[in-house]
């Protein structure tokens, strides 16, 4: 039995180099450029491609990969171990070579893509030459995947894709897109849906608009598809796996999301804690208040119990458990994630008072970001709901119509149990 929490001291003294540069390189790219996933902006190459360099020469490029396609091919646990430090920073990510949705969309193109698909798509996209777009949700149904409507219609040797996509985020500036399409509406809901690989350029392709979360860039949008034709091979796996090809993506996708977002919880706690020894008010420091106490240990205990259970669900996928194995550990994942880093960012902007709320601090972008995480790859209520299923389908009922467990009936089964051992035995 092998069991401990240790971290082995070569790879954390990689930690330590990610943690110094992720802080001292690449935050500071996030007061100065717009959005992370628009190469095309003649400053990333200036000063974002440097540090890309930097990071692919230290071996940490793209490092959810395996080696056939450029990466390390490090586990999930030691993904969770990078990402808790990447994800301090917007830019982290795209630094590292592993921003979604082109990470999620690697996975996909990866597992299912073709090698002509693979050779058009998937080496860009490693390299960042390009960035994608993931495009399922529609405007009339939302996370609800059996309500698309976008349809994609054989015509020959060609595909003519119709409908809209909403929040498509980086479409604006994807080279392509994966978009999920209705090709069987006579099937069942879960088989009704195709994927398909589109190049940006296509003809009918056109972005309504773009929306941004409040404060924070426009990079969501909302898009129509009119007579879009593709080659009959822009399927992205089988017809009709749709459905099989989205959950394949999100199930790591949810996982990293968590990774990060353990980043920017720990993140607000730093700042909590040193407001807390540097402000004073009714003669003494804050830090000796003991509600101010009580936030910092709550947000230190929500932290890291949320940590353990991202950690936990890591070291299952590494141990032979596939996403779908862990549909219970992930979706909880999903659902305590917003509520932690909500609850966090919440109480140190309290603490900072006025200051916390204010454009100067992060705070009131972190509790945005989690209502989008709330409600992106799936919303909260669905995962909740996952999980309890997930429990549910292994509990077993009572037999008779009270519960096993009435202290009554342990008491005989008990009794029952040691009878004969205690066969002429008196309680003294």
């Amino acid at each position: 039995m092998s069991w401990n929490f240790a971290t082995d001291p070569e790879f954390q003294k990689e930690l330590d180099w990610i943690d110094q540069f992720v802080r001292e390189e690449v935050e500071p790219l996030d007061l100065i450029l717009g959005a992370q996933h628009n190469i095309h902006d003649p400053r990333f190459a200036k000063l974002v491609r440097p540090l890309q360099k930097r990071v692919q020469e230290r071996g940490f490029w793209a490092c959810h990969l395996g080696p056939d396609m450029g990466g390390k091919g490090y586990g999930q646990l030691k993904l969770a171990l990078i990402n808790e430090l990447v994800g301090r920073s917007r830019f982290g990510p795209i630094v590292f070579g592993a921003q979604a949705p082109d990470s999620g969309n690697a996975d996909v193109l990866a597992e299912y893509g073709t090698p002509e698909q693979k050779k058009r798509y998937l080496e860009p996209l490693l390299a960042n030459e390009v960035v994608s777009c993931f495009a399922v949700t529609e405007p009339q149904g939302g996370a609800d995947p059996t309500m698309i409507e976008t349809t994609a219609v054989q015509d020959g040797d060609e595909w003519v894709l119709n409908g809209q996509k909403w929040f498509a985020s980086s479409a604006s500036v994807a080279s392509f897109f994966l978009i999920m399409a209705v090709t069987d509406p006579d099937e069942r809901p879960h088989r009704r849906t195709s994927m398909f690989i589109v190049p940006a350029d296509a003809p009918g392709i056109e972005v309504i608009r773009d929306y941004g979360f409040y404060g924070h860039i426009p990079t969501h949008a909302h898009m129509q598809w009119t007579n879009v034709r593709v080659p009959a091979d822009s399927l992205l796996g089988k017809r009709g796996d749709g459905f099989i090809v989205a959950q394949q993506r999100l199930g790591g996708g949810r996982m990293h999301h968590a990774m990060r977002t353990i980043a920017l919880a720990q993140s607000a706690l730093d700042k909590m804690c040193e407001r807390a020894v540097s402000r004073s008010t009714k003669g003494e420091l804050l830090g000796n208040k003991q509600l101010v106490q009580a936030q910092i240990a709550e947000s230190w205990a929500q932290l890291r119990q949320f940590r353990l259970l991202v950690l936990e669900t890591a070291w299952l996928a590494d141990n032979g458990h596939s996403w779908k194995d862990l549909r219970k550990n992930v979706s909880a994942v999903k659902f305590l994630m917003p509520q932690v880093l909500h609850d966090i960012a919440s109480r140190a902007l309290q603490i900072h008072g006025s200051l916390g709320l204010s454009d100067q601090m992060p705070f009131t972008s972190m509790i945005m970001t989690s209502y989008q995480m709330a409600l992106a790859d799936g919303p909260t209520e669905v995962h909740k709901v996952t999980t309890a299923r997930e429990l549910l389908r292994d509990a077993k009922p009572a037999t008779g119509p009270f519960p096993d467990y009435m202290l009554s009936e342990r008491q005989a089964a008990a009794q029952a149990k040691f009878a004969q051992a205690l066969e002429g035995v008196e309680a003294q």
